[in-house]
């Protein structure tokens, strides 16, 4: 893992919040959506099909408990969860947290508007919140 190295756009457009077993659990700046992404701490990895099948079975159980907690942290009517990286070729995997009536339903939130940045209160608690749930 010594060789792994974050793409400098999730660095930028996203922060960690804690190290699970493969991946980082980063929240994306857009508060528009409780989004999360999963990143397996991997180099060179830009499909779930190069990954060893131990490191794919490792990121479905991340995958899992990390929808659950989102989904009881938010308390959402849906959980989406992809891996598009058209942009970022580095895999990972969002997470997001969708209601009736938020800002792209019940289309994607990928291209939609403007990211709003969270304030320091908002991503405290939904932070502490996720993290209680995981």
């Amino acid at each position: 893992m010594t060789d792994f190295v974050l793409d400098p756009r999730l660095e930028r457009d996203t922060t960690l919040l804690m190290q699970l077993g493969l991946c980082q659990l980063r929240l994306m700046e857009d508060s528009r959506w409780p989004w999360v992404l999963l990143v397996p701490q991997r180099s060179g990895i830009s499909e779930i099909f190069e990954m060893t099948p131990l490191d794919q079975t490792m990121l479905t159980f991340e995958t899992a408990i990390t929808a659950k907690a989102v989904k009881q942290a938010t308390e959402c009517l849906k959980i989406n969860i992809g891996a598009l990286g058209n942009h970022v070729r580095q895999f990972h995997l969002h997470i997001i947290a969708r209601n009736e009536g938020d800002p792209a339903w019940p289309g994607p939130v990928w291209g939609h508007g403007q990211a709003s940045p969270w304030n320091r209160d908002a991503r405290a608690e939904f932070t502490e919140r996720l993290l209680e749930a995981l």
